[in-house]
């Protein structure tokens, strides 16, 4: 049976039993993370690269109800999946074709040619750390609840949303869209954008169960520095199990309108990172995909491709490598643009991190490397993206 989203209630104390015990089992030091390996998740499937690119746009993708894309090629010699030759390379991105112009003007706030604006809604998602059999957990006196709201207001005010200046743009952009005039650089025009409009959607919360999270606590013994998650537990709280879920994150915004199809959703977590089997294999801050749900009359029976993006604020000093605040949400941005749909196929590469991948994930060529991330100062913060 899957969690439900809940209404915490907060006692005023815990009882006189939980504050005498002991350091729990699942209990990390605050300084665990400085021993891990942080990076972002990597896809499953086949994903887009380099070589020549092609100077023609096959529009969007047919047959679906999703946000704004448009797929193009390119040329360069490789192997497929299977080690087979292979030349010409398709490749789908959000937004609009940047070799082919449709100028046609809307409002005076929405440019429909050039630039495409996509919504974003941001959904802060809590995490309730509860015990085995479902009851509130307290460690010290301490509620186990991570808040994620905290951290919306300098998301929006941070380079995924708020302008500065790239040199990829005569005008200050955001950066994602900074990244992506840099990809096409030579091949677009100066007005070719592709720009998010955030808005906040109804905090959700996700309940987790003991023995399927370990968590450290604040210097001062509040909850909590971090948490770290089972990827499966995390994975099956997240997306809806049937077209008729409200009890997940994903599904509650989906049916209350807060996520549209054509959105790129991102659903933000306060240091809430993942693992696989166990937490000295993690930890993984972020990743991007979509929930397909089935179509219906109302939308012409297309399928419905939901694009997300999961990504943690990351505090100040937890990670080595410069992660800290916006890094992972850069990162996952940036792929989710390149490659929405996770099946990007490219030849084979070699990182110099060390990554051999075949698939458009930008973002994985540079990470862990030591120059990662790049500050940018902004709106009183400096903010650190991933380059």
């Amino acid at each position: 049976m899957r969690f439900f989203s809940v209404l915490v209630t907060f006692l005023l104390a815990a009882p006189m039993s939980v504050l005498a015990q002991s350091v729990a089992e699942d209990q990390l030091p605050a300084g665990f993370l400085q021993t891990v390996n942080p990076h972002m998740g990597r896809s499953k499937t086949a994903n887009a690269g380099g070589g020549v690119l092609g100077t023609r746009s096959n529009a969007s993708v047919l047959g679906i109800d999703t946000l704004p894309n448009w797929s193009s090629y390119f040329y360069y010699p490789g192997v497929d999946s299977n080690g087979f030759p292979q030349f010409t390379w398709q490749y789908t991105m959000v937004g609009n074709s940047p070799f082919a112009r449709n100028d046609k003007w809307g409002d005076d706030d929405d440019w429909q040619g050039a630039t495409t604006k996509i919504g974003a809604p941001i959904i802060p998602v809590n995490i309730d750390l509860r015990n085995a059999d479902g009851s509130p957990r307290f460690v010290g006196g301490q509620r186990l609840y991570m808040d994620a709201t905290q951290y919306v207001a300098p998301v929006l005010k941070s380079p995924a949303f708020a302008k500065t200046y790239y040199t990829s743009s005569e005008d200050p952009t955001q950066f994602t869209d900074a990244v992506q005039r840099a990809e096409f650089y030579h091949k677009s025009s100066d007005d070719w954008h592709t720009l998010l409009k955030p808005r906040v959607g109804t905090p959700r919360t996700m309940v987790l169960l003991r023995g399927t999270y370990s968590f450290a606590l604040n210097k001062d013994g509040t909850c909590c520095a971090y948490v770290l998650i089972n990827q499966n537990t995390f994975g099956n709280a997240l997306f809806p199990a049937a077209p008729d879920d409200t009890t997940t994150p994903i599904g509650a915004a989906e049916h209350s309108g807060d996520f549209k199809t054509t959105d790129l959703g991102i659903f933000l977590f306060n240091n809430a990172y993942l693992y696989d089997t166990t937490p000295s294999n993690c930890c993984v801050l972020g990743f991007h995909s979509y929930d397909l749900e089935p179509g219906s009359a109302a939308n012409g029976w297309r399928e419905k491709h939901y694009v997300m993006s999961y990504a943690s604020w990351v505090s100040p000093g937890l990670f080595g490598a410069g992660f800290s605040d916006i890094t992972a949400l850069s990162h996952e941005l940036a792929e989710t643009f390149n490659d929405p749909f996770v099946n990007n196929a490219t030849p084979w590469w070699l990182a110099p991190n060390g990554l051999c991948q075949n698939n458009l994930e930008t973002g994985d060529v540079i990470e862990g490397l030591s120059n990662a991330t790049y500050p940018i100062p902004l709106n009183g913060y400096t903010y650190h993206p991933q380059k």
